[in-house]
Formats: C-alpha cells, structure tokens, sequence
C-alpha cells in the first residue's frame, strides 16, 4: 500500500460501517465491488487570480499569494465535490492531509 493517497484507510472503514440513510449497517465486504473505482483526489491549498501578464514573470522562488491563512483547513475534494477539510501533514519525507471535517451535501459553502 502506498502512502501517496491522501486518504486515511481508517477512516474508508469508519466510513464503510457508518450507519446507511435506511438505519442498516453495511460492513465493507458489501463495499468491495467499488473498491478498485478510482477517483481524482484534490487537496486545494488555496486559489488566487492573476493575470497573464503576472504569470508569466513568475519564476523559481517567486511569491503567490492564496486566499488563505496560515494554519486555516484545506479543502479536499474527491472527483471536484468538496468531500471534506483537513490539514497537511507530513509522511516521512512526503507531503500528506489529515481529513478533521467530513463534509456533508447540506455543509457545502
């Protein structure tokens, strides 16, 4: 198993037992036919706009400055649906995100 994914397979398994909008439980054999689906992961630090003519005089050690602060949550989106906010952190010599908020379809900003 790879550490790229972002994902905490712990938490796929918390997920996979969670309680279904029915009231049954669903272990995670029942989930096994999608487990090899894959899916675009994102981890968005943060956004800017510049123009064209800023982009092109950017450089190696040049500067841009996102929409977010220092310590705020990331956002994580799962095929471009906002699934979640968490955290970076670090993985040995890897980058990686802790996920601290599942988001739900009514949450979304």
């Amino acid at each position: 198993m790879s550490t790229d994914t972002a994902l905490d397979l712990e938490t796929l398994e918390q997920s996979a037992r969670a309680e279904a909008d029915d009231g049954s439980e669903h272990s995670a054999a029942e989930l096994a036919p999608v487990f090899d689906v894959p899916v675009k992961i994102q981890a968005v630090l943060g956004k800017s706009m510049v123009d064209v003519s800023t982009l092109l005089k950017l450089n190696r050690g040049s500067v841009l400055e996102l929409d977010r602060k220092v310590g705020e949550a990331i956002d994580i989106y799962v095929n471009n649906r906002l699934v979640a906010r968490g955290e970076v952190v670090l993985v040995e010599d890897r980058l990686g995100v802790t996920m601290t908020e599942i988001i739900k379809d009514g949450e979304r900003s």
